[in-house]
């Protein structure tokens, strides 16, 4: 059966009609998903941002947790304890610089350092940090940490001992405070300054790279600008203090270890006879610790 031509044209142009309506109809629903497509996108890219910037904060505080237990540590003699703190052995490139006499560049010699340290009657070391600059590497390996520290360090030294010590050590114009128990006194305020690299290892933040260098120190009955002049300006007391490690049992001083390797760089104690130098540099924010300084 044929349809007459004019029913099959208005046929035809329904279908069109109907056709074009729906297109009509899909267009708003397409653009809609467009723009949602979007704004899905933008909250990826926000949540991205913000994940990373919690770890960071995260990471920053869990960095400066490591630094103060470590100060806590050596506040009370237990080097032990800090050995656990340090990268684990074989991590390349490890160091501690605690002097410019050299550094140490290996696990051995670093835990050499803090081997064997007594707890010695009558001795009381009491540092805190302040000011804590830390940078979180945006790769998330790395960090680096710097701080001021000050505080006091002070003990007791027999006789014997004090005999073949240097006098700058010993307090002399405190009135009753020269000897206690028969024993000579030994209390200095201390000024320093730590700077440190810290690598994430197995899930925990560690210390790669250690830098301590001390500002000033000043004997109780005498400031800092005249026991400087006094150290420094006499060979065999300037070698003393920059070999000197701590003093142990009895007072009796104990050196450093031989260093691996020559200082990295120079670090500069206060002088009465000069300005003062420029400083090891303070943390900016980095990608990855091969682009940046090391301590």
């Amino acid at each position: 059966m044929f349809m007459p031509a004019s029913r099959l044209t208005a046929a035809a142009t329904a279908a069109l009609l109907a056709c074009c309506s729906a297109v009509a109809a899909d267009a708003p629903v397409a653009h809609s998903i467009e723009a949602l497509e979007a704004r899905i996108a933008a909250l990826e890219d926000r949540v991205a941002h913000a994940v990373h910037a919690a770890q960071a904060a995260l990471d920053r505080g869990a960095v400066e947790n490591v630094f103060a237990r470590y100060m806590y540590l050596h506040n009370t003699f237990q080097d032990e304890k800090i050995k656990a703190l340090w990268a684990k052995r074989g991590t390349p490139g490890m160091s501690a610089q605690y002097s410019n006499l050299g550094v140490y560049t290996n696990y051995d010699s670093i835990m050499a350092y803090h081997s064997g340290r007594p707890t010695p009657t009558g001795k009381l070391v009491f540092h805190y940090l302040t000011t804590p600059l830390v940078e979180i590497a945006a790769d998330g390996r790395t960090a680096k940490g710097r701080w001021i520290a000050a505080g006091v360090e002070s003990g007791l030294m027999t006789p014997e001992v004090a005999a073949r010590a240097p006098a700058y050590l010993f307090e002399k114009a405190e009135a009753d405070g020269n000897e206690v128990h028969g024993k000579k006194v030994w209390a200095h305020w201390v000024q320093m300054q730590y700077g440190v690299d810290f690598i994430h290892q197995d899930g925990e933040w560690k210390i790669l790279h250690f830098r301590c260098f001390e500002v000033s120190r000043a004997r109780f009955d005498k400031n800092w600008i005249a026991l400087a002049a006094e150290v420094q300006d006499s060979s065999a007391n300037s070698a003393f203090n920059a070999d000197l490690m701590y003093l142990g049992d009895d007072g009796k001083p104990v050196y450093m270890p031989k260093v691996d390797a020559p200082p990295k760089s120079l670090a500069y104690a206060y002088r009465p006879d000069a300005a003062m130098a420029p400083d090891v540099p303070i943390p900016v924010p980095y990608r990855t610790l091969s682009e940046t300084f090391e301590y």
